[in-house]
């Protein structure tokens, strides 16, 4: 009997999407980017990133929904990169079971789902059928460091 051949198609589709996962985020505090119980990784939450640095600002105010939507992508490559770091390989990945999106933004800004189908779109492009979740998108008053979008997820290995 032949061993069972990885899932390699996460890889196949950042590839073809022009995509190259940055390096995982550090902790910033006495806590851990990824824990196992079983076959769930609990991870805890990213803040929009980019090479260059933290994307700050607020929805509603200095910042587009389309903006945004870019800082919640920045988020879930990330969290791919993190889940890379912890697993060894994405091929491990079951499915995307929760993502917890958070949005800075102005008060009574009823858009946070717009902005967080940045990280929800990406998901689905990457895994299909496997990268649909359970999700909450959520207005906030401030994140660390100022940063536009935050991202807590769980995934099923």
């Amino acid at each position: 009997m032949n061993p069972p051949r990885p899932n390699i198609a996460p890889y196949i589709a950042l590839e073809s999407l022009g995509i190259k996962l940055p390096p995982p985020s550090v902790p910033g505090g006495n806590y851990t980017s990824a824990k196992t119980c079983g076959n769930i990784v609990y991870l805890a939450g990213v803040v929009s990133q980019t090479p260059e640095g933290i994307i700050t600002g607020t929805v509603g105010l200095d910042c587009t929904i389309e903006e945004g939507y870019a800082a919640a992508r920045s988020c879930a490559l990330m969290q791919l990169a993190v889940l890379e770091s912890h697993l060894g390989s994405l091929d491990k990945i079951r499915s995307i079971l929760t993502v917890n999106g958070y949005v800075n933004s102005v008060p009574q800004f009823a858009d946070s789902p717009k902005v967080i189908n940045g990280a929800s779109d990406l998901f689905m492009s990457i895994f299909g059928e496997p990268g649909r979740h359970v999700r909450a998108a959520i207005g906030v008053s401030g994140l660390p460091r100022n940063a536009l979008v935050e991202l807590q997820m769980t995934v099923e290995i």
